[in-house]
């Protein structure tokens, strides 16, 4: 039996998959990924090295199994690979809107996790919800969380946290990745080149999450720092704050929330 199974390699299965593989967590050999054609399969072996399979009942019979396809077509996957599966594997599902109590009664399994990654764990910065069921030992929840550590930052939550940390981890990379873009638009409108306006936006970005992060200051004190009196950053905010960005994000996250509770 493999250590790792993975039903579906879409965006996040495949970022999930790059991190676990660069970190050397598990050896490719061990992993088995299921997709529904041929040509995903073959890419996936070819840029992984792992074992493949277009039979979702061949890529279940592993220790953990990640279930990496589309929130729809859970119920469907599930009755086909739940009665593959080792009565003591640990069933993890990526799917927003699908609570550990759905997942059991679904699977019959008795352990299973719930988990909000986010892209990032591409390059080893996912940041990951995880939701343990109480069937799970803490030999389950070790290797659970070896895995997701491989490719970022995890933290345990309880279940009625799930959608604000799907809000705030798993649907944002999207919104920074547009707030860079626009940087950058900005920059070049100005004249600079659109490779490197690219390049000052994004490392700003990701100078400033992390002065978040390993300053312990309020990201409150850390933008006042920046605006000097009469200076060019207060103007910016300025602005920023007329047109409501804080607003309009919060309200962005909010509605992510409403949508996973509606799945």
């Amino acid at each position: 039996m493999y250590r790792i199974g993975f039903i579906g390699c879409g965006n996040m299965g495949g970022a999930m998959l790059q991190g676990i593989v660069s970190q050397g967590i598990v050896d490719p050999s061990e992993i088995i990924v299921s997709a529904r054609s041929q040509e995903t399969v073959d890419a996936v072996h070819e840029r992984y090295g792992v074992d493949v399979t277009l039979d979702n009942t061949k890529a279940c019979r592993a220790s953990v199994v990640f279930l990496a396809v589309k929130p729809q077509m859970y119920e469907a996957v599930i009755a086909q690979i739940a009665p593959h599966m080792d009565e003591d594997a640990v069933l993890v599902s990526i799917a927003p809107g699908k609570s550990l109590a759905w997942l059991e009664e679904k699977s019959g399994m008795r352990k299973v996790v719930r988990l909000m990654p986010n892209t990032p764990a591409a390059v080893g910065e996912g940041m990951t919800a995880v939701v343990p069921g109480d069937a799970c030992e803490d030999a389950d929840i070790e290797a659970v969380l070896s895995l997701v550590n491989s490719f970022g930052a995890s933290e345990i939550v309880p279940e009625r946290l799930i959608d604000a940390a799907t809000a705030a981890a798993g649907c944002s990379p999207a919104f920074v990745y547009m707030f860079i873009e626009s940087m950058a638009d900005a920059a070049v409108a100005e004249g600079m080149a659109r490779a490197q306006a690219y390049r000052f936006a994004s490392q700003a970005v990701l100078g400033a999450a992390k002065m978040v992060l390993e300053s312990g200051q309020h990201p409150g004190a850390l933008k006042d720092a920046v605006c000097s009196p009469g200076g060019t950053t207060i103007e910016g905010v300025r602005v920023l704050e007329q047109r409501g960005m804080r607003s309009a994000v919060a309200e962005a996250l909010i509605a992510t929330v409403a949508k996973a509770q509606r799945l």
